[in-house]
């Protein structure tokens, strides 16, 4: 008999504690957290020195219990949200006529913006009854998300083999009657490049339908970047066909979290943004972006930290963070096994192997102490180089040579990966449907516990490996049902 997962009950508090003691808990929980303030964490936190976080720190709580919900309440919301929405069109070569909001995140702010295609696909083409958005594969999950809380049919198209852009081609053929809304990225966060937005909106323009341009990750840097003299296509209101935009504030923004502005061609299409409700016995119900109450902290950091660096504080930023991203691009070169995919415009950088098994490249950087993201088709490493990076880029260097170096070699890491992986192959071949989703999730769980192991390898190189889909979003699902419950006892 299995044994029974058993989580405790926390009952809710009957005394509460001193402030001591909770400061004190407070520090040991995060002593497992990621070590994000040593330079090791490469992507989740954007973090721009003391100076900045204590701006945003200050701001953050003099509004903490202030409500963004209602503006005519809290005016002073209104001001700082309006102000960064206008310095952010700007940023983005808008006109008059560009008008936002700010949203807690890019997940919100895509889900605005695809709510808004979807309604003026409604006013504006009422013969479609089943609408579909076209998207290259590299583009962000949100946009998969927004379609399956819309009831929008995703077209998901492949990629340029060489540059990992958006191919423009592949997407204008798989563009139908149905379809209301197509997408670039600047970047693609996979590789750090940012799509044909030019082509993308002349193929829009063509074809009447709404173009949104995910500036997440580059929204608050690119605009850096390309005036340090680097190459960075344009993808903002400069483009004919742009009908949104959305960019994270608490990325390169280096605002507080809960940080995000949306952005529209005019005000008419903002409007299908909106939801109002008048009917309700409790009143008038109007709210500009999916959240009811909207944290006054993360809108007053966000008007703060713009202010405090203003673009000669940008500017530097962006400068430590390229030239630390060019000096791993150029060790990456140097090192025989392993390499840069694509071309990135800015300092988000995927890498491969076609000689290594790179997710052990990746594991033995996690048991020095580095958090980097996996990927897949192709495998590769994910790092979002910020400014708190940039002073750990040269030990970076070192540990990444040593871990190529101890990958090539044999070790008993590679050979229990290898083996797996085999498993998993051979497991496919002989088992049917119920038996390979038991195996499998055995599996995860011998290697993973409550949550993700420590050393990924074996677990994405034998993910890769599933001849059906439905196992590995299983497998997935029960892993993050696991990741939220209280640890066990």
């Amino acid at each position: 008999m299995a044994k029974k997962d058993i989580r405790p009950r926390y009952k809710f508090p009957e005394k509460g504690r001193d402030a001591e003691t909770l400061n004190k808990a407070l520090r040991e929980a995060g002593e497992r957290d990621a070590l994000w303030k040593d330079g090791k964490t490469f992507s989740l936190v954007f973090y721009a020195g003391e100076d900045v976080s204590e701006v945003t720190r200050n701001a953050y709580d003099a509004y903490r219990n202030e409500n963004g919900l209602n503006p005519t309440a809290f005016p002073s919301l209104r001001k700082f949200e309006n102000e960064v929405v206008s310095q952010t069109i700007d940023l983005m070569h808008g006109d008059d006529d560009v008008a936002g909001n700010m949203t807690s995140g890019g997940t919100e702010s895509i889900l605005c913006a695809v709510k808004a295609a979807y309604s003026w696909a409604k006013a504006n083409k009422p013969h479609i009854t089943q609408p579909e958005m076209v998207v290259p594969i590299s583009v962000h999950p949100a946009f998969d998300k927004a379609a399956h809380y819309f009831g929008i049919k995703m077209v998901h198209v492949p990629v340029n083999a060489v540059d990992m852009r958006a191919d423009v081609k592949e997407m204008e053929a798989a563009i139908n009657a149905n379809t209301i809304l197509i997408v670039g990225s600047a970047p693609a966060y996979p590789h750090g490049v940012v799509d044909p937005i030019e082509e993308l909106g002349a193929l829009a323009e063509k074809n009447n339908l709404w173009l949104h341009v995910d500036a997440c990750v580059g929204g608050y840097i690119l605009p850096w970047v390309e005036r340090l003299g680097y190459t960075v296509p344009k993808f903002d209101f400069r483009v004919k066909g742009v009908h949104s935009m959305s960019m994270d504030l608490h990325k390169y923004g280096y605002s507080a979290k809960g940080g995000s502005c949306v952005l529209y061609k005019n005000s008419e299409l903002r409007k299908h943004q909106y939801f109002v409700y008048t009917g309700w016995t409790g009143g008038i119900y109007a709210s500009p972006s999916v959240a009811g109450t909207r944290p006054g902290g993360a809108i007053a950091a966000a008007w703060a930290v713009l202010q405090y660096l203003g673009e000669e504080g940008y500017m530097r930023l962006a400068k430590d963070v390229m030239d630390a991203t060019m000096k791993v691009r150029r060790a990456v070169e140097s090192i025989e096994g392993i390499h840069i995919i694509g071309n990135p415009h800015m300092c988000v950088l995927a890498i491969g192997s076609d000689k290594l098994p790179i997710y052990n490249v990746g594991d033995e950087l996690t048991a020095k102490g580095y958090h980097i993201d996996r990927q897949q088709n192709p495998s590769s490493l994910h790092l979002t180089i910020s400014w708190g990076n940039v002073k750990a880029i040269d030990q970076f260097i070192i540990d990444l040579q040593e871990a190529v170096t101890k990958v090539g070699k044999f070790n008993m890491h590679k050979l229990s990966t290898q083996f797996t992986i085999g498993l998993v192959k051979t497991a496919g071949k002989v088992l049917n449907d119920d038996q390979m989703s038991k195996f499998t999730n055995f599996l995860a769980k011998m290697g993973g516990g409550d949550g993700p192991p420590k050393r990924t390898a074996a677990m994405y190189g034998m993910m890769g490996a599933l001849p059906n889909k439905g196992d590995l979003d299983d497998l997935i699902l029960d892993m993050l049902d696991g990741l939220n419950k209280p640890e066990k006892l």
